[in-house]
């Protein structure tokens, strides 16, 4: 055989070798894919270097996510966070609205989260006991003074996780770009930015009664008859 037809040869032979791993690889890939597990929540590392001190106090959510919900059924939530050095506890303490009331009635509730660890004070968990399951909380991404990305991963045995994002403004609207940046970082963690939804901030009202922090269970009757709940303690469903 003439050397260059077997460098010609070897070449082809090499050529379709590259092929065969490659589309074993890609098919892997999606076997791996199919097979992932939705019960479990996606490994998160929070923000580096997190100065919880800086965090705290009122923030507007601009966007919001939660795998629950495929349409938004909130408007003007709030939140303002505090932390309680003695037990190493933040407790976010939030307003919000439901986007088909006629009244606007504006709506309180709270949530509290431990810090496991000091040296990873970006990551909480959920702290009160009648939640049966794992429930973190990330502090993904913040400058601070503008901005700022949570995300929310609850397990439950025998459910499909849930998942839910807020993106954070210290004021009530937040420019296209940031929120652009943002909304970038969570598809890695199998969030679908299709129902990632904007939050009205518009002609909110102020609670005047603020002392019972505890969401109430059930819209009034002349509105719904639809058990109302938690914007963070939805219950869970499939994907």
């Amino acid at each position: 055989m003439h050397p260059g037809t077997r460098r010609r040869s070897g070449f082809y032979w090499l050529t379709i070798t590259l092929l065969i791993i490659g589309f074993l690889i890609g098919d892997a890939d999606s076997v791996w894919k199919r097979r992932e597990d939705k019960t479990k929540c996606p490994k998160v590392k929070g923000i580096r270097n997190f100065d919880i001190s800086e965090f705290l106090g009122l923030w507007y959510i601009v966007q919001y996510y939660a795998s629950s919900e495929e349409a938004l059924v909130y408007r003007c939530m709030r939140a303002e966070l505090s932390v309680s050095p003695e037990n190493a506890e933040v407790t976010m303490n939030f307003t919000y609205s439901f986007t088909d009331d006629p009244i606007n009635e504006l709506l309180v509730g709270n949530i509290t989260w431990k810090i496991p660890s000091p040296d990873l004070p970006a990551h909480w968990m959920h702290a009160e006991l009648s939640y049966e399951g794992v429930y973190n909380t990330y502090v993904l991404d913040s400058d601070y003074k503008s901005w700022a990305l949570l995300m929310h991963c609850a397990e439950k045995s025998k459910s499909p996780r849930y998942l839910s994002s807020f993106i954070m403004s210290r004021k009530a609207n937040l420019g296209a770009n940031v929120i652009s940046y943002l909304r970038e970082k969570l598809p890695r963690y199998d969030i679908d930015l299709e129902y990632m939804f904007p939050m009205d901030q518009r002609q909110c009202n102020k609670t005047e009664n603020s002392e019972d922090m505890l969401m109430p269970t059930m819209a009034p009757a002349k509105r719904s008859h639809i058990t109302r709940r938690h914007p963070l303690k939805r219950k869970h469903r499939g994907q």
